[in-house]
């Protein structure tokens, strides 16, 4: 497959927005491209292919020796993508006659190539495209394609395509690497079943519904378990004879930044449970766990300072047996049995909480905020552990979010189908300036919420209303308020405000009110305070 047939499939992903039909169009792609492009093409889409050595600054560095640099700055300024940006402008060369190469060529190239080389290199093939192959070019090699396509529709295609179930792509999946001939060979009949070879692989995790008030009389003691939805990241964690491994919600390998964790799961089971920073016993606020996450490496003051832990929920394996077919209930027997045999470090079991009925679990989940606790998660005791999301089976009940009205201050363009409109804002309140006037300072950023329709408005109004430049960023007129909801507010040294949101996402646009009455930093301050003294 030419590279230019892949431009073609991500110009289609990008520009179509319907879920099912970006599915058909991958399906399509599967059945049609031969090996190993197609192989390729999905690594690109699953962010599993990567080149350490091809980096956007090479390709900032080719793009401004062959533009006028003030052309480009206005340009990228305009777009808001650097690979778009440099598809467009690039200027062609007389003379140059040579075919576009293809996906296995160029992944070839530049792994061999090089480093010094490979400016050269790309050139010659940026030359040798047009605009949509040279965009296509640009985000295969810096791994930036947004294209509205989560690693995890990538898998649902392929396996839709080949009339499997997508948990059983998942479980030989990350015992592969591109371009996947024996995947490929195995769905198309070709070839064995993948062995994971007793490897540390990760499992699709079961998912929950959000629960709402017309799904409450199905809802029962009898039928239900419940306990507390904790505010960390959801994990996994996979001992095997083969290895250990902390895998993410969305399927990442996260060992490495939490070896104190691998250090404990001296045990042969796969389980489902929450990361959390524990001090003493006790969960501390999302924000001491945000500074350890992203990390590859970890210091040993970092692992001290921030402690973390890991809350179960529930168990997969228990050694070679697959627990998932269980209920819910023996499940929880088994995890409970087995935690108290092996008694692993650093880990402990989510409790559960007996109610009689939903106005008790309604009085529950009101003191989940002076809990510092997300919310409550309802499971039917029957339910099988099943990937992605069951209706019926699994509830999450959030807390009621809080919220304040603030004045937008900055607005950046989104990316993929949004990158033509400005989609990220940065939002203030007020505080004293120290000359007894009031000063606006940033406290968040707001990326979903609104409407399609509340998305071209806003995105009208910020260029109507830009008062400064900066790269792909505008200051506006400070003089919209939007109100804003978030699920939690914590003390930060790393924001100017001193404060973090957790989750915050724009509510409504508020056009009645003036910038000068949107609420006050102090305002928030209160509730870090109220929510701290119902803790102590």
């Amino acid at each position: 497959m030419t590279l230019p047939a892949f431009a073609y499939l991500l110009e289609r992903l990008a520009f179509t927005p319907g879920r099912l039909a970006k599915l058909a169009l991958l399906r399509q792609w599967f059945a049609t491209q031969p090996d190993p492009d197609r192989g390729i093409g999905l690594a690109a889409l699953t962010g599993e292919l990567v080149f350490r050595a091809a980096k956007p600054g090479l390709v900032r560095e080719l793009v401004a020796a062959r533009t006028d640099p003030v052309l480009f700055d206005l340009s990228y300024d305009y777009v808001g993508d650097l690979a778009e940006t440099v598809a467009l402008i690039w200027p062609p060369r007389a003379g140059v006659n040579a075919p576009p190469p293809g996906l296995a060529e160029v992944v070839e190239a530049i792994e061999i190539t090089p480093k010094a080389a490979l400016p050269e290199l790309l050139a010659g093939w940026l030359d040798a495209l047009d605009a949509n192959g040279r965009l296509a070019l640009i985000k295969l090699v810096t791994g930036g394609l947004r294209v509205g396509v989560s690693a995890r529709l990538a898998k649902t295609a392929l396996a839709e395509w080949a009339g499997q179930d997508v948990a059983e792509v998942e479980e030989v999946w990350h015992g592969l690497t591109p371009p996947y001939l024996d995947l490929f060979a195995w769905l198309t009949g070709q070839g064995p079943r993948p062995s994971s070879e007793d490897r540390p692989v990760f499992r699709p995790l079961m998912l929950a519904h959000p629960l709402e008030e017309p799904d409450f009389p199905s809802i029962g003691p009898e039928t239900h378990r419940a306990e507390w939805k904790w505010d960390g990241i959801r994990v996994q964690l996979s001992a095997t004879p083969g290895g250990r491994a902390l895998w993410s919600r969305g399927a990442e390998d996260i060992s490495g930044g939490f070896p104190e964790i691998l250090a404990a799961m001296d045990f042969r089971a796969v389980l489902d449970g929450e990361l959390l920073v524990m001090r003493d016993g006790e969960v501390a606020p999302f924000a001491d766990l945000q500074q350890r996450l992203n990390r590859k490496v970890v210091s040993q003051k970092m692992q001290a300072t921030h402690p973390v832990g890991v809350r179960l929920y529930d168990i997969l394996f228990d050694g070679d047996e697959d627990l998932r077919a269980l209920p819910f209930d023996a499940r929880r027997a088994r995890l409970e049995g087995w935690f108290a045999r092996t008694r692993p470090g650093r880990m402990d079991l989510s409790e559960l909480i007996p109610f009689a009925s939903m106005a008790e679990l309604e009085a529950i989940r009101a003191g989940a905020r002076e809990a510092a606790i997300e919310g409550l998660m309802l499971k039917r005791a029957d339910s099988e552990y099943a990937a992605g999301r069951q209706k019926g089976k699994w509830w999450k009940w959030k807390r009621a979010p809080l919220g304040v009205d603030a004045v937008l201050m900055y607005a950046q363009r989104g990316h993929g189908k949004r990158s033509s409109f400005y989609s990220d804002f940065t939002f203030g309140l007020w505080r004293p300036d120290g000359q007894g006037g009031q000063e606006l300072v940033p406290v968040g950023k707001a990326y979903s919420g609104y409407t399609d329709q509340e998305l071209l408005w806003i995105d009208r109004w910020i260029r109507n209303n830009t008062t400064a430049r900066f790269g792909p960023v505008r200051e506006v007129e400070k003089s919209l308020v939007i109100e804003v909801i978030f699920d939690a507010a914590q003390r930060s040294g790393r924001h100017k405000s001193g404060v973090a949101l957790r989750f915050p996402r724009i509510a409504r646009l508020r056009t009645d009110k003036p910038a000068e009455e949107a609420d006050r930093l102090a305002t928030l301050e209160a509730m870090i305070v109220g929510e701290e003294a119902a803790a102590d």
